[in-house]
């Protein structure tokens, strides 16, 4: 079994937005991976406390990814502050990681 950490920018984002972009990340990396078990880490958080501050979601986020066997980084990752750290992480603690192919028309 591959634990897969996915890292989206969500800022500015509804639940359901943030949801169908962890979908399609889940199947581009299940046709990556197509004779492997994945199993996503989830690291949508939908009930945090109230006074919950950025730092907060980073810190959680990066106990996750001390879980995963690689991370997944959504399209414009490197636009947001949380996604541009988390992929310092990897690189820091040489935690396998690819980036979303994008479409070019």
């Amino acid at each position: 079994m591959i634990k897969v950490f996915i890292s989206q920018p969500m800022r500015d984002k509804t639940n359901e937005q943030i949801k169908a972009e962890r979908k399609r990340a889940l199947d581009e990396i299940k046709a990556l991976y197509p004779n492997e078990e994945i199993e996503e880490i989830q690291s949508f958080f939908e009930d945090v406390p109230h006074d919950a501050t950025p730092l907060w979601y980073l810190g959680e986020s990066i106990k996750l990814l001390g879980q995963a066997d690689f991370a997944y980084f959504c399209k414009e990752w490197d636009k947001y502050r949380g996604c541009i750290a988390e992929n310092t992480i990897c690189n820091l603690y040489e935690i396998p990681h690819i980036e979303e192919r994008i479409e070019e028309n």
